[in-house]
């Protein structure tokens, strides 16, 4: 049950949590057996916007895209066999929503990595049933994780 992790910080942000606190938090997300790899890469709005437009019809940068890994139909190195995929979280979006949103940004973080992850082990929020079974399952890691529920926005006071 381990989970590999290439983290990608092509804009170099500085302000990204660490290797270890990002490779714990995918870990809890990681409901397979084995080992699994997973590309991080980490952008700002140019990218992100470009990304969602061209594979979304989106025109606007998102905070989180997956990109689960479509195996060719012949068979597969050994090192291909576990490749989950690759995220992309929006460092400038990311920090927004927090902000807008009154969570730390550690928070958001692992939110974010654990709702892209469970993308790309196959959970969806389509409909209203997956969308509830998919926010039951992040409440649930994160809670586990010592965070709170991220569907329940601070009151103000």
């Amino acid at each position: 049950m381990t989970l590999l992790l290439d983290i990608q910080n092509p804009e170099e942000y500085t302000t990204i949590p660490a290797e270890s606190e990002l490779l714990h938090w995918a870990q809890a997300a990681w409901q397979g057996e084995g080992e699994a790899g997973v590309v991080v890469r980490i952008v700002g709005e140019e990218e992100s916007r470009t990304l969602n437009r061209d594979y979304r019809g989106k025109d606007y940068p998102t905070n989180v895209l997956s990109f689960p890994y479509d195996p060719p139909p012949m068979p597969l190195e050994d090192d291909e066999a576990n490749y989950l995929g690759d995220l992309v979280i929006c460092l400038p979006v990311m920090e927004r929503e927090a902000m807008e949103q009154g969570k730390t940004t550690g928070q958001h973080w692992a939110h974010l990595l654990i709702h892209g992850l469970l993308h790309l082990q196959g959970y969806d929020h389509i409909s209203d049933d997956e969308a509830a079974g998919m926010e039951s399952l992040e409440t649930g890691i994160l809670g586990k994780l010592g965070f709170p529920d991220p569907y329940q926005l601070p009151s103000e006071e």
